[in-house]
């Protein structure tokens, strides 16, 4: 993310060459080290505010810029969605983080003239049962799309993949917002949909990076924007989680970009910081 809103204009698709991959992959570490970083410090009372400055801080300090601070006006650096919130929550000096609390973490970086763009969802401190399904069913949702992002599938193979896991557990997928290429910008083509699309998808290829991001409701899929024209929550306020990897199409099979450091899926490894 950020993720891009469902659209019938076509993006440009762009296939990187394995230096441009491995710009992506250093980008997409300094996302991942933001976040592991974040993991470990968010606690009660802490303001999203503060959050957004560590993760602006982290990325200055490793030669990155911040993706999201001005982008089509957002004004900060990373989105914070507090459990109805779904993604694009504007960091605030008020909102502070409560016991009980899930939060959805987003950010993203440009390096060396590539983006990276990675997210996940925490729970503050203990969480009731069905709060903690939904956290590891939208962790599984985002792995099930990354195995089916192998050369000659379709991108509807990615969708139905989320899409099948999620639902299977009784939540719903959100279909307003949708993951998305990226490269030399932070949007780029194929849309990747968490639902399966009633028409002909591109077929994925050898170099194409895509930013995979499942964004799941407890409840129904319906979501709104407030009045700040940025944070999207539930129509019927229940809790929603978003998790994201930087992944690239290759020969080898799908390589998670924004990884820890350690091997996640057959034929899909990388080191995080």
């Amino acid at each position: 993310m950020m993720c891009s809103k469902t659209a019938s204009d076509a993006k440009l698709i762009t296939l990187k060459s394995p230096a441009e991959i491995e710009i992506m992959r250093e980008a997409n570490q300094i996302v991942a080290g933001a976040l592991n970083m974040i993991s470990e410090r968010l606690d009660v009372g802490q303001t999203t505010w503060q959050l957004d400055n560590w993760a602006e801080g982290f990325a200055l300090e490793r030669g990155a810029i911040p993706a999201f601070k001005g982008y089509h006006g957002f004004p900060a650096s990373l989105c914070v969605s507090i459990n109805e919130q779904v993604v694009h929550g504007i960091p605030s000096q008020k909102v502070k983080i409560r016991k009980g609390d899930i939060v959805s973490i987003d950010f993203g970086v440009q390096y060396k003239g590539y983006f990276g763009d990675a997210a996940i969802t925490l729970p503050v401190g203990a969480i009731d049962s069905r709060r903690t399904e939904l956290l590891q069913v939208t962790r599984e949702a985002l792995y099930a799309g990354i195995a089916a992002s192998t050369v000659g599938n379709r991108v509807n193979d990615i969708s139905r993949a989320v899409q099948m896991h999620v639902e299977r557990h009784g939540f719903s997928v959100v279909r307003q917002f949708v993951g998305h290429g990226i490269g030399v910008l932070l949007h780029e083509g194929p849309e990747i949909p968490n639902f399966v699309r009633d028409e002909m998808t591109p077929r994925l290829l050898a170099g194409m990076v895509l930013a995979i991001e499942p964004m799941v409701n407890m409840g129904g899929a319906g979501v709104k924007i407030l009045r700040d024209g940025w944070t999207v929550i539930t129509s019927d306020k229940s809790p929603s989680a978003h998790f994201e990897h930087s992944i690239a199409v290759t020969e080898n099979g799908p390589l998670i970009l924004s990884g820890p450091c350690k091997t996640e899926l057959p034929l899909a490894s990388t080191c995080g910081i």
